[in-house]
């Protein structure tokens, strides 16, 4: 090649050059705000159809919400304009007014959101209409599959913001700030823009992160169907004894989150979490009496005579014995399975009130049990203070359980369970972690921490006493003999109250299972269920029954 023909080439890719950078210039300088405002001119109307949320799963990421399939349907006015038959037959599927919906094809351009079902999609589907697109999506809650409400709680439906529970709690979490839409593209006189048509926006490239609790799913599942079937006000909770994780909650009634709106004015208290509300215990306090006496060394008596009362000075302590003339010679054993106030009053006393409310206090009676750190408000119950003198009507009280000590079912639960695991007093925990859609953990919630505030020893003397409740005393319908035997402790909570002429009475029921290598702790709460071991035992057995036979 000869230096002419160079230099000509050279020339000419130096003269493009400059061009190419003058008109870079131009249109980036000249007419670049010109250009700007040309291009947006073309946008898209977008109609929200939803706010995308992360999941809350049980502790086998099983999800608690967006379970139900749910379907959109899209209607498309521009493509539907002056097709008055598709008209009607969409309205007849759709169960809506035809003359109204014609009204709107007319005089909208933007695209109308009908939730439905896959029934009338598929109605749609077979004829064949233009102007017509479904989207499938998950409902975030379903009133006949939603369960754990009261920990799960529900959303603003205005904003999608969560207004109760772990939906509350973790909303900055779980909420993407991103919803789906579908517009129609339009230029800036709002024209119609051929061949771009509707759109349908769905940004879901962004990484969702979820809540895992302690929960699991197929237990709480159990204790709800038992207790629907009970049709009772009052709550379950059902802890491992192990670590203290909760693995059900159930507060009865409850509610359709979908539906809250119905339930703000409820008589029966619905949206009212009773399974970490305080309530009187009755005589399932006679276990940490119980324990009280044995950590001070102070033996219980083994010969005590019970003839259906007490006399404290003037006053008379009547035992459920009473009617039948007293429960005659007893022995710590007989006296825990029978439920002999006469016995425990004069235990009571003879314990002393410090030493009760302090093994109380060791229980975690008058405390928040931690779950209030995991978003889960929860009452802190009362214990009495030792700032007053009580005098021995004031202990035997307490000592039966019908003082001014006020608990929650969470907080006996853990009674129970620290009693089943041996003496060791765990962090309760309900949520475990927040997790990715991979199931990493991205940061851990769950606190594991132990304190032994029993003896082994302790422990399994009251565990002989509890198992013997469920055999030949008050708690017999709970009895568990056939499926590796239960231990427990009735009580009959008198409120104070009267309703209609008689008084409030909780009935409670607080176990474990199976009596040998304790697993779950169970206390179920019947509110004015009168009789523990009539009204709550029974719903003890069943819901650990079949806990047992799924093998959970």
């Amino acid at each position: 090649m000869n230096r002419k023909r160079l230099f000509i080439l050279l020339a000419f890719f130096s003269v493009s050059l400059i061009l190419l950078i003058i008109r870079v210039f131009y249109i980036q300088v000249q007419i670049g705000e010109k250009l700007a405002i040309s291009a947006t001119s073309q946008r898209i109307s977008a109609l929200e159809i939803k706010n995308h949320r992360g999941n809350i799963l049980d502790a086998n990421f099983i999800p608690f919400t967006n379970r139900v399939n749910e379907v959109y349907v899209v209607i498309k006015p521009l493509q539907l304009r002056g097709n008055e038959n598709a008209i009607k037959k969409i309205a007849n599927i759709l169960k809506i007014e035809s003359g109204q919906f014609k009204r709107l094809i007319d005089f909208k351009k933007e695209p109308i959101i009908y939730q439905s079902d896959n029934n009338t999609k598929n109605l749609l589907i077979k004829e064949n209409i233009p102007g017509i697109s479904f989207i499938n999506s998950l409902k975030r809650y379903d009133d006949r599959n939603s369960i754990a409400k009261h920990v799960i709680g529900y959303l603003n439906k205005a904003d999608g913001v969560g207004q109760a529970g772990i939906e509350k709690s973790y909303n900055d979490i779980l909420n993407l700030n991103i919803k789906s839409s579908i517009g129609i593209v339009t230029d800036a006189r709002e024209n119609f823009v051929e061949g771009l048509g509707y759109r349908f926006i769905n940004p879901l490239n962004h990484e969702k992160l979820h809540v895992k609790l302690t929960l699991n799913y197929h237990i709480q599942k159990i204790a709800e169907n038992v207790m629907d079937k009970s049709n009772l006000k009052g709550a379950v909770v059902i802890q491992n004894v192990l670590n203290g994780d909760v693995v059900a909650m159930v507060s009865k009634p409850d509610f359709d989150p979908d539906k809250i709106d119905e339930y703000l004015e409820s008589p029966d208290k619905a949206l009212f979490n009773r399974a970490v509300a305080s309530y009187n215990l009755g005589s399932i306090f006679k276990t940490v009496v119980l324990a009280s006496s044995y950590m001070k060394n102070h033996t219980p008596p083994s010969n005590f005579y019970c003839p259906g009362y007490l006399m404290l000075g003037d006053k008379e302590f009547k035992c459920s014995s009473y009617e039948a003339g007293g429960h005659g010679f007893v022995d710590v054993k007989k006296a825990f399975a029978s439920s002999c106030n006469s016995y425990f009053i004069e235990l009571g006393i003879n314990t002393g009130i410090e030493n009760i409310l302090d093994t109380a206090k060791k229980f975690g009676l008058g405390s928040f049990t931690g779950i209030n750190e995991q978003g889960i408000d929860e009452a802190l119950g009362y214990l009495p203070q030792l700032d007053k003198y009580y005098t021995h009507g004031d202990i035997a009280n307490i000592s039966i359980g019908q003082g001014d000590i006020l608990v929650t079912p969470l907080q006996v639960s853990n009674i129970i369970a620290t009693i089943a695991n041996g003496g060791i007093k765990n962090t309760v925990n309900i949520v475990d972690s927040i997790v990715d859609s991979k199931g990493n953990i991205i940061k851990k919630i769950k606190k594991e921490q132990g304190e032994r505030i029993l003896s082994k020893k302790i422990c399994d003397n009251i565990k002989s006493f509890m198992e013997e409740v469920t055999v030949s005393g008050t708690g017999t319908k709970a009895n568990l003999d056939a499926y590796g035997g239960a231990g427990g402790k009735t009580g009959s909570a008198e409120t104070g109250q009267v309703i209609d002429g008689e008084k409030v009475v909780h009935g409670w029921f607080a176990g474990y299972f199976p009596k040998i290598n304790p697993k779950y702790s169970i206390v179920v709460f019947v509110e004015d269920g009168k009789s523990g071991g009539n009204v709550a035992a029974p719903i003890f057995k069943e819901i650990a029954k079949t806990i047992i036979e799924k093998g959970l």
